[in-house]
């Protein structure tokens, strides 16, 4: 197991790539830290944990919510010690075309999505500091590479994340703490279920593998980022596309 030993803190963990990711994790051996909006989704994801034989904590909270997220970060080093990994997932989306975009749904995909990878990561970082290491992952998107029509305020989000990533592993490697991006593609969650299969299908026509990709594709990469495996990896951002961008 890649992670035994490990604390790894996963936003977003009540559904989707978040969830797939706790899960990855905790067969890999880390004790998880859930955080979710969703309370339900948040018990779903902790109790899927336990059943691994890990331990698990799940916080229900917004990460706009800098208070909460501090409890949250004090909570778990209480209950484990440290916090080794984190993996800042948490997003939403709001698409609309430049003209129609309202400035609320601007505004609450950048909280979400750049302010608060910021917030979750400053909240963390002092425990890394000091513990002289640590993994921080973030969540961008083939979106934040190469833009996408109707989405001015989640590429500029994911492109922020980019950013972040770059910035601070100049600033953490020194620390010992490495920081990666992990940039998806077209993936099977729930933000696709809106979707009208028609389009979907077009989607797929346009990968190379001709398919969706799968939220446990994804926490793949992460757990390997997250493993001493990618030891000498830092302000990496790997895409994983299935080859759209070719």
């Amino acid at each position: 197991m890649k992670l035994k030993g490990k604390v790894a803190m996963v936003t977003g963990a009540g559904q989707g790539i978040g969830k797939a990711t706790a899960l990855k994790f905790a067969q890999e051996g880390a004790a998880i830290v859930v955080c979710d909006l969703n309370d339900d989704a948040v018990q779903q994801t902790v109790a899927a944990c336990e059943e691994t034989g890990v331990e698990a904590l799940g916080f229900s909270l917004n990460v706009t919510d800098r208070a909460a997220l501090d409890q949250m970060v004090a909570g778990a080093v209480a209950r484990f010690g440290g916090i080794d990994v984190l993996v800042n997932n948490a997003g939403i989306t709001r698409d609309a075309r430049l003209e129609k975009m309202s400035a609320d749904e601007f505004d609450s995909v950048i909280d979400v999505n750049l302010k608060g990878v910021f917030n979750v990561a400053q909240s963390v970082i002092h425990t890394m500091v000091a513990q002289g290491s640590g993994v921080i992952l973030n969540a961008s998107s083939v979106v934040g590479i190469y833009g996408n029509f109707g989405q001015t305020n989640y590429a500029a989000a994911k492109f922020g994340v980019i950013g972040f990533t770059k910035t601070w592993a100049r600033e953490l490697g020194p620390k010992g703490i490495r920081v990666n991006a992990v940039a998806p593609g077209f993936i099977e969650t729930s933000m696709l279920s809106s979707v009208p299969d028609n389009v979907l299908t077009k989607m797929c026509e346009q990968v190379p593998l001709k398919r969706l990709g799968r939220p446990e594709e994804i926490a793949s990469i992460y757990a390997f980022l997250a493993s001493d495996d990618a030891s000498y990896v830092n302000g990496a951002v790997i895409e994983a596309t299935g080859g759209l961008t070719l």
